[in-house]
Formats: C-alpha cells, sequence, structure tokens
C-alpha cells in the first residue's frame, strides 16, 4: 500500500516568537530541574528530557533502535520526493549500532518513516543529530495527520533544520484551509544530540530542545482537528545537496496527557 506523503512545504514569512536570547541560559539551568516521581528521565545520547522536565511519567510507545527489524513498526516512504524532488526510498533507512539513520544522496535520493496510528492529543520526543549538508536537505520532526487532510488537518514541524551548517532549527504550525502558519527559529547546534519534544493538549502547542520550553502557541484555532502521528524525513527541497547529508535518530517516544 502507498503511503501517502507530508509535502511539508515552506513560503518566506516574518518569523515570530524567537526565543534565542532566553534558551541559552534556559538549556544552561536544565539539569537543575528535578524531574516528577516516576518520570522517564531519559536515555541514551540524550539524558536532558522534557519528558523529564515536565513529568510526562511512562511512553505509551517506545522505540530504541535495537533491532533492524523495529522498522517493521513504521511506515517507511518509497515514492517521489518533497515536491517531486528525487525520491523517497527505502534504501535511504537503515538501523545499527543502536540508531536510526536516513541518509540522502548527492543524486538527490533521501527518505523518510510514519509512525501510525497516531493519536488525538499527547507528546511526542526524539534524541536526534543532523550532519552538515548542502542547502536543498532539511531534516524534520513533524506531525502529520491521520487522515491525511492537509492542509485542513494541519501540521507541526517541531524540528526543522534548513540550515546547512545545522545552527539554526526552526518551528513552524500549520493550520486552516489556506495553510496559515506560525513560525520560530533557535539556535541550536544540531550537529550534536539533542532532545526534541512536542506536547499538544487542547489549550496549546509547546515545543523543547534538552526537556526546556522554547516556543507555544494558545490559539485554539491554530490546533489541529483530529489524530496526528510522528514523522522522521530527510526532504529533498532541490538545488544544491552537496555531497548528500545524513539524520541519525537514537529513540523516539509517544505519551499520552
Amino acid at each position: 500500500m502507498a503511503v501517502p506523503i507530508p509535502r511539508a512545504c515552506r513560503v518566506a514569512i516574518s518569523l515570530v516568537g524567537v526565543a534565542t536570547g532566553t534558551l541559552a541560559l534556559t538549556v544552561a539551568s536544565a539539569a537543575h530541574v528535578h524531574p516528577t516521581a516516576g518520570a522517564d528521565t531519559g536515555s541514551g545520547n540524550c539524558p536532558n528530557t522534557a519528558a523529564a522536565t515536565q513529568g510526562w511519567g511512562e511512553p505509551n510507545r517506545a522505540d530504541d533502535f535495537t533491532d533492524p527489524a523495529a522498522l517493521g513498526h513504521w511506515s517507511v516512504y518509497d515514492g517521489p520526493g518533497h515536491a517531486g524532488n528525487g525520491r523517497r526510498t527505502p534504501a535511504a533507512v537503515s538501523v545499527a549500532d543502536g540508531k536510526l539513520t536516513i541518509t540522502g544522496d548527492a543524486e538527490g535520493n533521501s527518505g523518510g518513516m510514519a509512525w501510525l496510528p497516531g493519536q488525538l492529543h499527547g507528546r511526542w520526543e526524539a534524541c536526534v543529530k543532523s550532519s552538515p549538508s548542502g542547502p536543498g536537505y532539511h531534516s524534520l520532526l513533524l506531525l502529520w495527520p491521520d487522515g491525511e487532510n492537509w492542509p485542513v488537518g494541519g501540521e507541526v514541524d517541531f524540528m526543522e533544520i534548513a540550515d546547512p551548517t545545522r545552527q539554526s532549527v526552526e518551528a513552524w504550525l500549520h493550520y486552516g484551509p489556506n495553510d496559515e502558519r506560525e513560525s520560530s527559529v533557535v539556535q541550536m547546534d544540531s550537529t550534536q544530540w539533542h532532545s526534541w519534544a512536542v506536547e499538544w493538549t487542547p489549550q496549546r502547542i509547546a515545543m523543547f530542545v534538552d526537556g526546556v520550553q522554547w516556543w507555544e502557541t494558545t490559539d485554539p484555532a491554530h490546533l489541529p482537528p483530529g489524530p496526528m502521528h510522528l514523522c522522521i524525513q530527510l526532504d529533498n527541497f532541490g538545488g544544491d545537496l552537496g555531497d548528500g547529508a545524513d539524520i541519525a535518530v537514537d529513540w523516539v517516544r509517544q505519551y499520552s496527557l
């Protein structure tokens, strides 16, 4: 069965809610936040997590990528690339040495995968790093509507890295029938391991890095109307792809409210 592919289209708009100035101070003090009793306190390459600092408890779903058979629990893309650029191929997706790797080559072949089914409201977190690349490759963690009814179903990009040096990370919230958007940017060296998380409640969407909140929106008209699922993608946006790119994932977790 063909897997519908998220478009993750972008246009230039003004950025709001930039949190860079305060985030560096907050992240530096994150180790002093005491986790709630019984919380998931992080592991592997990302010991500082939103699950720990926010007290999310135990995940209802998790993947530590310790076995290549883990890919059987994902819908791995096989078809045209983002906006028709190159292809998304299962050959670009692999599990070895306790991590997931999605690789994009210089010819534009890359990959992505979806964790189905999703849920209505919840939290998702992943431990990720991305290699520098040509400007044509974007690394993404996003929520996509189970009903494939984009744009009405919304889209939540809680880690999008378009910067070739991987020093700047974007957030995008798509909503409404005309694909309106909110966005923000945080400065973070994403060539190193960091935990990226999103919390979606009936009242808000909030985004976290290494256990610290860096952006939120509370406008109920901007929140997704139905269940969403996690997608991990290395998208070919066309143009200069350099020598290729890769995104590595140590683990992913899903939590209910």
